[in-house]
């Protein structure tokens, strides 16, 4: 009997040792090296009060920027009516929870901004996102153009399951005599396992001819037909960039 025991020890421990093997698995993709992040928000304007509101946030925006860094600031052309979107940057989640306080003891900000533009919206949403590990935030090649939000919500699993095959996607369309990638994101807060990509075009019309041309590529039609396998829905918004957006 005690010679039974003894064999079993080993076996025991092997056990042990691949039970504990599949926490080293458990990450859903490469981990987070900086702690800067960026706020992606959108508001829904009342129709009757679209251009009111464009016109005091243009007059009033830099009450805004004088807190935090603003990435760009469009308004949605196509994929969404009498709506804007813009990013915000931050370094960290303490550095904007200060940004917030400061912006509610501000006077000005609170009288000549918010008190005024807070009845011209109907909704407000916003999402936290970082940049995918192997995108950077990139500048437009030129000022102009249209910007096209592609927004993907992919099956649970998250990068471990597909970001691959998301980063193939993508890079197939980055590329010479495509359009100009200028970042590619994952939420952290939000709508998990999403996944968005920032395109600019130097035209409505020069990116509908890229897409045109996208479908006859069997580079760009394999790596999205392996991207599709992962994918729930997809939304696309070409928008336009608002005077102050440093994006332009």
């Amino acid at each position: 009997m005690l010679k039974l025991v003894g064999s079993l020890r080993p076996a025991a421990a092997l056990f042990r040792t691949s039970a504990a093997q599949p926490s080293a698995c458990l990450a859903t993709g490469p981990q987070q090296e900086h702690r800067t992040f960026y706020e992606f928000r959108t508001y829904n304007i009342r129709p009757d009060q679209n251009a009111a509101f464009l016109k005091l946030t243009n007059e009033k925006i830099h009450l805004r920027t004088a807190h935090s860094e603003l990435i760009g600031y469009w308004s949605v052309e196509y994929g969404g009516l009498n709506q804007v979107f813009h990013i915000w940057k931050y370094d960290s989640y303490s550095q904007r929870a200060a940004v917030r306080a400061a912006l509610a003891q501000d006077p000005s900000w609170v009288s000549e901004y918010i008190s005024k533009a807070i009845p011209m919206l109907t909704s407000q949403d916003n999402e936290v996102t970082y940049l995918v590990p192997w995108s950077q935030l990139k500048s437009p090649p030129q000022e102009g153009g249209v910007y096209e939000l592609a927004s993907l919500q992919m099956r649970p699993g998250g990068p471990a399951v597909w970001g691959s095959t998301f980063q193939a996607s993508v890079a197939s369309r980055d590329a010479p005599g495509y359009g100009k990638l200028l970042g590619a994101f994952h939420s952290e807060f939000g709508l998990l396992n999403r996944v968005h990509a920032l395109w600019w075009f130097e035209s409505a019309d020069h990116r509908a001819e890229i897409r045109h041309k996208a479908h006859t590529d069997a580079r760009v039609v394999a790596a999205v037909r392996n991207n599709v396998v992962h994918l729930d829905s997809q939304r696309n918004q070409l928008m336009l960039p608002c005077p102050f957006s440093p994006m332009k």
